[in-house]
């Protein structure tokens, strides 16, 4: 009983000495506009956006000229203008999840970022390169919103400004989490599970449920569920084959997973995600091993050392 309260209070301190740590990392980060200063500039503007963005125009002036008298376009940039008046609370979010970063990976340069819109093309939402970070603002104007009402409701539901850092970090985490080798679906589970537990440690203060893009419903039906369903993939030898239709049914983003039950419908996609996440959890909470080293363990080796036992 003493040896459990000791290693609580030791784990509280550990992880208050970590937060001040990180707290104290000095960190300035550049955010750009350029969805304001384009929808602003007029045709005479266009100069001076072309000679500080670049990389923003490899299409000629008249492509621009066209989006900026497209009634479209200007409906889009005041709606993205109106629900983005302000950016301080997303710049707040940006600053402590980069400084989480460069605690846990020190040489990593952090980037400028750029705010833009891309005709709510919800797969590219953000891009990561090695000094930019492009934010397209026009995919996070809420579930509700009638630029989303044609798309599935597993894509708006995540539409929302509430998962930009959570997308931002899965940016990121996809730079640093080697991918598998291994092709079978334990190998490709616990890749995700690696990605899902960096941003555990990227993300501390995030609800759990917006690291992997989930409903309150949805996150409850998960560990809810989380016995039947690891039991479903061990009856099934699903562990070790390397069949590529599991990913469709367990690993991509889809309404729902399919384990070929009545209880289908009911259930989030993705769930092997999930249970690669706790996988991982449970290798970090009975291991003594970094996060660098953790993210180049193979799979099997992680599994093996998790003694992983799913929640009845």
């Amino acid at each position: 009983m003493l040896l459990s309260v000791f290693l609580i209070i030791f784990s509280c301190n550990n992880s208050d000495k970590t937060a001040q740590e990180i707290a104290a990392i000095p960190l300035e980060l550049s955010i750009s506009r350029f969805d304001r200063e384009f929808a602003s500039s007029g045709e005479d503007g266009l100069p001076a956006l072309r000679q500080m963005y670049p990389y923003l125009f490899p299409a000629p002036d008249s492509v621009w000229i066209a989006k900026m008298n497209d009634s479209l376009q200007v409906e889009l940039f005041q709606e993205v203008g109106n629900a983005f008046n302000s950016f301080e609370e997303e710049e707040e979010g940006l600053v402590q999840l980069f400084k989480h970063v460069k605690y846990y990976f020190p040489e990593y340069t952090v980037p400028k970022v750029i705010t833009v819109t891309n005709d709510v093309d919800y797969n590219n939402r953000i891009i990561l390169t090695d000094n930019i970070l492009f934010i397209s603002l026009d995919n996070y104007l809420g579930p509700e919103h009638k630029y989303y009402g044609g798309f599935q409701r597993y894509i708006a539901k995540t539409l929302d400004r509430g998962f930009m850092l959570s997308d931002v970090a899965s940016a990121f985490t996809k730079q640093v989490v080697p991918r598998p080798r291994d092709r079978t679906f334990l190998a490709r589970m616990v890749y995700f599970g690696k990605e899902l537990y960096l941003k555990d440690k990227l993300l501390p203060n995030m609800e759990e449920r917006k690291r992997i893009g989930y409903t309150e419903e949805e996150m409850d039906w998960a560990y809810a569920n989380e016995e039947p369903m690891w039991r479903n993939f061990i009856e099934n030898e699903y562990l070790y084959s390397t069949e590529n239709k599991l990913n469709q049914r367990f690993l991509d983003p889809a309404p729902f997973s399919k384990f070929g039950l009545e209880l289908d419908n009911e259930s989030p996609g993705r769930l092997g995600r999930f249970v690669g996440w706790q996988i991982v959890r449970s290798f970090m909470e009975k291991n003594t091993v970094g996060i660098k080293q953790m993210l180049t363990m193979p799979a099997e080796e992680i599994f093996k050392k998790s003694n992983y036992k799913p929640r009845n």
